[in-house]
């Protein structure tokens, strides 16, 4: 079951980081045609675009991923202790 754990934290950690990844490429110009830089577009996008239906832009801040972390982590939290609750039922 630590493998469990394990992969469903380095999948969320990752996901993070690839949201991470997003905002700081619109801070810096860059090639949005990239295949790994369209990658991150294609992978946060979704997610992101979620957010920002509720979260209008204040000026030309985005606080959508800033929300989007948060959520992240409330779901993490959550998954895991669905697995913890799984685990104990085993």
């Amino acid at each position: 079951m630590d493998f469990l754990f394990r992969a469903v934290n380095i999948a969320f950690l990752v996901y993070g980081a690839l949201i991470i990844a997003r905002v700081i490429l619109s801070w810096v110009r860059h090639n949005p045609y990239h295949p790994a830089l369209r990658f991150v577009y294609e992978v946060t996008d979704p997610y992101l675009n979620f957010f920002r239906r509720f979260i209008p832009p204040v000026g030309a801040i985005d606080l959508s991923p800033i929300v989007a972390l948060f959520v992240l982590d409330i779901l993490q939290r959550l998954v895991f202790w669905l697995l913890t609750r799984m685990v104990g039922l085993l």
